[in-house]
């Protein structure tokens, strides 16, 4: 709204037309979405379900009873300020759509008194994913760039029929709603390891693929909405800004699945914009491997179990069990895979196995992690971008 008013405002007052340029509009858009995010959460929260706890997380009664779902009050701050600064397109506007709709999934499942299962919330992802990957392609084949293999096309980029990129972009979304979903269980980590994300996609897409010169140098695509998408990524960076104020340990709100999923989304949106699939893993590393190894876990056991093969975790591991028939004994265990029996020995999320099998403290997985990940970033863009 702001850049279209700039035009007629900086005929009455010249500064005005500061509206005009992409790099105000980040700035502004930051600072407005953390202001918000700050002021209304303590005033907004206790209006908010509250965390119920989960069994066999460690210290999950440390966040037992507190506001949860914050995801309801911070994503529609983001959307509202985004509206307000970004010059709005049908593309853009179905694709704020769907953020909105992974958000208001994830708090319908914060607030029901039974969490929701796996098959619906996965179905419901599903819907929301294509609809997102339907959106990002425009019903056009995309360009999509990777590292070795070289295209036709502007960067060494070749053109993914739309048939093939809208199933292929589904899973990678809906891969990512659920990993950064998966990686929410330490006050601040989510939120963190997002904020470094965002942050570095909005650059990359305005600085090197949204600016011309740039991406020619460096064989990359060049790609015009990129200074858009960098309106939206730090948007969302600053509305994180302010929740980890109230996050930060001993954390006040919790994000919730509303947060999570709205989140896992957009950098999974954000990730597939650049054209390379890649950039998933490349700028959040951390975030997808804490979360996604215990997804390419149950993925793989669901499969070994149609199979026929036992995948029960081990009695020993499970202190009062309801039902003990549901686990194996030690003689079981040793007929079991030997993968079967090494995935039994890690804790997934990864976080949970640093917490409890390697006794890191909170803030040492939150700060490892954040270093890890910091420093993985940087190494992965330039090896990839270089390997060009």
């Amino acid at each position: 709204m702001l850049p279209y008013l700039a035009q007629f405002l900086k005929n009455v007052w010249g500064p005005f037309r500061l509206l005009e340029s992409y790099l105000m509009l980040a700035g502004l858009g930051a600072f407005l979405a953390a202001l918000f995010s700050w002021l209304l959460l303590p005033r907004l929260w206790d209006h908010l379900p509250h965390d119920q706890g989960k069994a066999f997380v460690k210290d999950s009664e440390k966040a037992k009873g507190k506001p949860t779902g914050a995801g309801a009050i911070i994503v529609p701050i983001c959307c509202l300020v985004t509206l307000l600064i970004l010059p709005l397109s049908r593309q853009f506007a179905v694709l704020l759509c769907c953020l909105f709709l992974s958000m208001l999934t994830g708090y319908l499942d914060d607030r029901s008194e039974r969490p929701w299962g796996r098959l619906k919330k996965g179905l419901l992802d599903a819907l929301i994913t294509i609809l997102a990957a339907a959106a990002l392609c425009w019903g056009k084949p995309a360009p999509i760039w990777l590292p070795v293999f070289k295209g036709p096309g502007p960067g060494g980029s070749f053109l993914m029929p739309v048939w093939a990129y809208i199933p292929v972009a589904a899973f990678l979304l809906w891969f990512a709603i659920n990993a950064v979903n998966c990686s929410d269980g330490v006050d601040g980590l989510a939120g963190s390891l997002a904020l470094l994300t965002l942050v570095i996609l909005g650059f990359f897409l305005y600085i090197v693929m949204g600016h011309s010169v740039i991406a020619k140098y460096l064989l990359l695509p060049h790609y015009p909405d990129g200074a858009r998408w960098a309106l939206l990524l730090f948007t969302a960076s600053g509305m994180l800004c302010g929740y980890l104020w109230h996050n930060a340990s001993p954390s006040a709100v919790l994000m919730g699945d509303a947060g999570s999923r709205f989140l896992g989304l957009l950098i999974g949106m954000a990730a597939l914009a650049t054209g390379n699939p890649l950039f998933l893993l490349i700028t959040a590393p951390i975030l997808i491997i804490n979360g996604g190894t215990g997804l390419v876990k149950i993925l793989f056991f669901q499969f070994l179990r149609k199979l026929g093969f036992d995948i029960r975790q081990p009695l020993r591991n499970v202190p009062n069990p309801i039902n003990p028939k549901n686990f194996a004994t030690d003689e079981e265990v040793q007929k079991q895979l030997p993968i079967v029996r090494a995935f039994h020995r890690v804790r997934f999320p990864l976080h949970d196995q640093c917490r409890k099998n390697w006794h890191w403290s909170d803030t040492q997985v939150l700060v490892r992690f954040v270093l890890l990940q910091a420093l993985l970033v940087p190494f992965l863009m330039l090896l990839f971008i270089k390997v060009r």
